[in-house]
């Protein structure tokens, strides 16, 4: 079990990583000429108009773990105001992902740093290794939400991507499992967690290394 101050270290990181997914949503709709995000006060960053309790909860759970999952409010959006509805909502639904990557790499530049042997910060050792903590923290939430999210089962975004690719018969099958994609989350995440957290945890780590140069 983590200790107070580890819990502690999440909180700020968790509000951060999924206000600004959310907000990057919202943004790009009203970039794309939705006002709808903007009516229902979404392009603000203050956590308040984001956050989902229980998918909050969900996330600093998983993250006691040492990944990420959990959910904030989604962002409504209406694509009819979009010059391209399908490619439009594809823009939209990769924001957020786009977002806690852009964000992981914030996270990841001063381990990067770490790695090559300079580190510009003179603190001591106490504080040192409670920012690489940190750090470490931001990196591995942002990469664990933007891989989730990027799986492609409705409603998660990948599925908004697997979408705008898909035509005919094909797209109708995909549009039909959209009912059931809660349940096949659930499935995933519950039935299935073992070989998921497996597999999902050697992508994590690939994600790490690539950004920091570290195996961890």
């Amino acid at each position: 079990m983590p200790e107070l101050s580890t819990l502690i270290l999440y909180i700020p990181i968790i509000l951060l990583s999924l206000v600004v997914h959310e907000f990057a949503h919202g943004m790009v709709s009203y970039r794309l000429g939705d006002p709808t995000p903007k009516i229902q006060g979404r392009l603000s960053l203050n956590p308040l108009a984001h956050l989902d309790p229980f998918g909050t909860l969900m996330l600093l759970v998983t993250m006691i773990r040492g990944f990420g999952f959990g959910w904030a409010k989604p962002v409504m959006i209406d694509p009819r105001y979009y010059r391209n509805p399908l490619k439009g909502s594809m823009l939209v639904a990769l924001a957020g992902p786009a977002a806690n990557i852009t964000l992981a790499l914030l996270f990841g530049l001063p381990l990067r740093l770490l790695n090559m042997g300079f580190w510009p910060l003179r603190l001591n050792p106490d504080l040192t290794i409670i920012l690489i903590q940190f750090f470490y923290t931001g990196l591995i939430l942002n990469l664990s939400l933007a891989f989730f999210n990027l799986l492609p089962i409705p409603p998660l975004d990948g599925s908004r991507l697997v979408r705008y690719f898909l035509r005919g018969q094909a797209l109708l099958f995909y549009l039909r499992l959209e009912r059931y994609g809660f349940i096949i989350l659930f499935a995933l995440l519950f039935l299935f967690n073992e070989p998921f957290h497996r597999v999902f945890s050697l992508v994590l780590t690939f994600g790490v290394f690539l950004i920091t140069g570290l195996r961890v």
